[in-house]
């Protein structure tokens, strides 16, 4: 937030519609097969970036607006147009979303995916356990199918689909051997109107809490990109590495 104090005494206040997101990470001793990891990222071996950083303490991988429900749907939520149309997010990047199921396809499910605004799906940790739900949709009555995750590789090919076993309900699925990335979506089972609402994709179990009423705020996955990178030999052992690093998040 920048501040101006004009001649009169009158303050006016501004802050940019982006602030991203910096991050500073150092470790002592890094293992070499950790470093050899790390250094292929931070010198761009693989491609330009970014890279995405996993937050273990996340409580929702979520973007902010897109876990409350709001804001336009591009880069949000995946569906197709002839089956589903949000209302409300258009008009502003605060306005609550309501959404309608239009038309049914011949299976009769008509899906709605939760997006990454970068990466293929939501970065995801191999053998971590997540939490899947949208109480928002559940809340309003939706006509909704079980909750699903759909699960896949680095390639990006389909690995597996979880879904819960109980309508209305969390899903708590573990990540597939192969998974790096994952879809969230719903199932809508009937044409109808309803509000959006709070959505919830977390790492671990936290199914009790979420029906007990608790609604993280989203936290995102951000994609980032390397600033600065350093690293030096461990004294006494050359094979083991102290390294920092500097991210800084993109936004567009």
């Amino acid at each position: 937030m920048s501040e101006f104090v004009s001649l009169e005494g009158g303050v006016t206040t501004w802050a940019p519609p982006v602030r991203p997101r910096r991050l500073k990470l150092s470790w002592d001793a890094m293992q070499p097969s950790d470093f050899t990891h790390l250094d292929r990222l931070a010198r761009r071996i693989e491609g330009p970036g970014p890279v995405a950083v996993l937050d273990p303490l996340a409580r929702n991988l979520l973007a902010a607006d897109q876990a409350a429900g709001l804001g336009p749907a591009g880069g949000r939520w995946a569906y197709n147009s002839a089956e589903i149309t949000l209302y409300g997010g258009a008009s502003g990047p605060s306005v609550a979303n309501t959404v309608s199921v239009d038309a049914l396809p011949a299976n009769g499910l008509a899906e709605m995916v939760w997006r990454h605004p970068v990466f293929t799906g939501v970065p995801v940790a191999a053998g971590q356990t997540y939490t899947w739900w949208v109480p928002g949709l559940v809340a309003s009555g939706a006509a909704m199918g079980s909750a699903r995750v759909a699960w896949y590789d680095a390639a990006r090919k389909w690995v597996a689909t979880s879904t819960a076993t109980t309508l209305g309900v969390p899903l708590v699925a573990v990540a597939p051997p192969t998974a790096a990335f994952c879809y969230p979506f719903v199932a809508f089972t009937a044409k109808g109107v309803w509000a959006l609402g709070a959505s919830v994709l977390a790492p671990g179990d936290i199914a009790a809490s979420l029906v007990a009423g608790e609604r993280p705020l989203g936290d995102g996955c951000p994609a980032m990109s390397i600033t600065r990178y350093s690293e030096q030999a461990t004294p006494g052992d050359g094979a083991f590495r102290n390294v920092s690093v500097e991210l800084v998040e993109v936004t567009g």
